[in-house]
C-alpha cells in the first residue's frame, strides 16, 4: 500500500500543482463513413464539451472519427488562449500535423475555439499553417468550411452569435467512462477579468433553454450515466426566461407584469429532480454571483455534490480589484463562510490562484497565503501570472514582477496548498464516503476509483463491485489528492 500512496503522490503534483494543460483526443469509430475527422482538445471543460458538440456536427456529414491523426482526412484542434503554455503547446502540433500534411497535402487543417478567435489572420494568413479557422459559435458551418476547402480555398468564421447555444445537438460522448458526461448550460462570459481573454473570443453570456438541459440529463440517466457537471464560465449567472427577447416579453413588461426568470438555483434542482441516483456536479462559480439559495438548494438535495468551485485569483483586494473581479477580499470570505454554515465543513472548496499579477507587492502575496489559511482549500489550480495579448490588463498594466519571484510565489502557494490538501484528507479518515465508480484505477487493474460528493479520488479493492456502482467506502489511509479505504 505504501508503493501504491507514493505513485499518487506524484499523480497528484502532475495533475493539480503544475502548469499544465488538459488535452483530450477522439475515439476511434469505423462505421463506414466516407471520411475521418481527428480532433485533439486543449484547455477547460468548456473545450472538451465543444469538442462533442462538433465531433455530432461532422457524424452527421460523413464522418467518422479516429484516434490517429496520420489516419484522418480532417484534423482540429479545439485550442485554448487562457495561458501562454496553451498556445505553445498547439503551435507545436501543428508543426506536427503539417509533416503530415506535406506527405498528404489533400489533408484539412482546422483551429477551433478561442485561439482560433484570437490569431486566425495570422494563422491562415500571415504563417499559412491552417485551412480552416472556425470561433466557438460557428460549428455548425464547420462542413461548409471543409467543403470550402475542398474547392481549393481557406475558409474562416469567428463570428460570435448573442443566441447560439446548440442545445439542439446531441454531444458525442468522447472517451467517455459510461457514468460522467459534461452539460453545457450557457456559453460566453459578461465579466471582464483584466487578466482573461475569455469574453473576447467567447462573446457575451447567453443561457440555454432549461428544459432541453434537464432533458440531455434525463437521456445520459436512462443510457446508464450516473454523473452530470453543469458547465459554464459563470454558472450562477445562469438565466433563462420562456418571454427573453420576445413579443411576450415586451408586452407583459409594458403592462408591469412579472416576468417568470429561471436562476441557476432552480435549474439545479430541475437535474437534481430528474432521479436521485443522479449526481450534478457544476463548474465555475463567480464568487461576485453565487447566493444562499443556490447553496439552501445543494443542502436539500443529497444527489446535488457538496463541492465548489470557487476561484480566488488573489487574496489581496487591491489585486482584486486590478483584476476586475467585481469582488473584495471580505466579500470572498463571507461567501466562504456562507458555504460552510450552509452546506458544512465536509464540503469540498477548491480555487484558482494566480501569482505576481501586475504590480503585487510582496504584502499582497502574503495574503493570498493568508486567504488560503483562512479557507483551507481541498485542492487549487495554480499558475504565475501570463499576459496574455488584447487583455484589459496588457492594455493597461506593466508586466513588471519578475519571472524568477513569479515562480518564487508560485512555488509558495503550491506548497501550502499541498499542505492543506493532506489535512483536508485527513479529516476524512475512519469515516464512510459514497463513491461513485467511474472505472479502475490507473495503476492496478485490482483496484477501483471513483469520486465522493467532495469530488476527492477514493481507490478501494475491486471485489465484484463495477463501474457506475454506487458504494460505501471505509477510508483508511490518504495522500494530499487520494483517499483509500475499503468497500464496507
Amino acid at each position: 500500500m505504501s508503493e501504491l500512496i507514493k505513485d499518487l503522490d506524484i499523480i497528484a503534483e502532475e495533475t493539480k500543482t503544475e502548469e499544465s494543460c488538459a488535452v483530450q483526443v477522439s475515439k476511434e469509430e469505423n462505421t463506414g463513413k466516407s471520411r475521418k475527422l481527428y480532433i485533439e482538445s486543449y484547455g477547460c471543460q468548456m473545450n472538451f464539451s465543444d469538442s462533442e458538440i462538433v465531433t455530432s456536427i461532422m457524424k452527421e456529414n460523413g464522418f467518422d472519427t479516429t484516434n490517429d491523426f496520420n489516419n484522418a482526412d480532417v484534423i482540429f484542434l479545439n485550442t485554448c488562449s487562457i495561458r501562454e503554455k496553451a498556445e505553445l503547446t498547439v503551435r507545436k502540433r501543428l508543426t506536427d500535423f503539417n509533416k503530415v500534411k506535406a506527405r498528404k497535402p489533400e489533408m484539412q487543417i482546422g483551429v477551433l475555439g478561442c485561439m482560433a478567435e484570437r490569431l486566425k489572420t495570422k494563422l491562415l494568413e500571415e504563417e499559412k499553417i491552417v485551412d480552416i479557422v472556425a470561433g466557438p459559435d460557428s460549428y455548425r458551418d464547420l462542413p461548409n468550411l471543409v467543403k470550402t476547402v475542398d474547392d481549393g480555398e481557406k475558409a474562416v468564421n469567428t463570428f460570435l452569435s448573442r443566441e447560439e447555444t446548440y442545445a439542439d445537438i446531441s454531444p458525442v460522448r468522447l472517451n467517455s467512462n459510461g457514468v460522467t458526461a459534461f452539460i453545457s448550460i450557457m456559453r460566453g462570459c459578461d465579466n471582464m477579468c483584466s487578466f482573461c481573454v475569455v469574453p473576447f473570443t467567447r462573446g457575451r453570456e447567453r443561457s440555454r433553454d432549461p428544459f432541453s438541459i434537464v432533458q440531455e440529463a434525463q437521456d445520459l440517466f436512462d443510457k446508464g450515466y450516473r454523473e452530470v457537471t453543469l458547465l459554464g464560465q459563470n454558472v450562477d449567472s445562469y438565466k433563462w426566461s420562456e418571454e427573453i427577447n420576445n413579443k411576450a416579453r415586451l408586452e407583459k413588461i409594458e403592462k408591469k407584469e412579472e416576468v417568470e426568470v429561471i436562476n441557476f438555483a432552480n435549474l439545479i434542482e430541475m437535474v437534481a429532480n430528474v432521479s436521485p441516483d443522479l449526481r450534478v456536479r457544476f463548474s465555475t462559480s463567480h464568487p461576485k454571483d453565487i447566493t444562499d439559495e443556490v447553496l439552501h438548494t445543494m443542502k436539500k438535495y443529497e444527489n446535488i455534490c457538496k463541492y465548489i468551485h470557487l476561484p480566488a485569483q488573489s487574496g489581496n483586494s487591491r489585486i482584486l480589484k486590478m483584476m476586475n473581479r467585481t469582488y473584495d477580499r471580505d466579500w470572498y470570505i463571507n461567501r466562504v463562510d456562507a458555504i460552510r454554515n450552509i452546506l458544512g465543513e465536509e464540503c469540498g472548496i477548491s480555487s484558482d490562484m494566480i501569482a505576481g499579477f501586475c504590480s503585487e507587492t510582496e504584502e499582497e502575496h502574503q495574503d493570498t497565503l493568508t486567504l488560503m489559511d483562512y479557507v483551507k482549500y481541498d485542492f487549487s489550480y495554480m499558475f504565475f501570472y501570463s499576459e496574455r495579448p488584447g487583455t484589459l490588463a496588457e492594455k493597461r498594466y506593466e508586466d513588471d514582477i519578475p519571472l524568477e519571484t513569479k515562480k518564487k510565489r508560485l512555488q509558495e502557494i503550491i506548497n501550502k496548498q499541498r499542505e492543506y490538501s493532506l489535512e483536508r484528507n485527513q479529516l476524512d479518515l475512519n469515516k464512510v464516503h459514497k463513491v461513485l465508480v467511474e472505472g479502475t484505477s490507473k495503476r492496478s487493474e485490482e483496484q477501483l476509483q471513483g469520486r465522493n460528493t467532495a469530488n476527492k479520488v477514493v481507490i478501494f479493492p475491486k471485489e465484484n463491485y463495477k463501474k457506475g456502482d454506487y458504494v460505501d467506502v471505509f477510508v483508511e489511509e490518504c495522500t494530499g489528492a487520494t483517499l483509500i479505504g475499503k468497500a464496507v
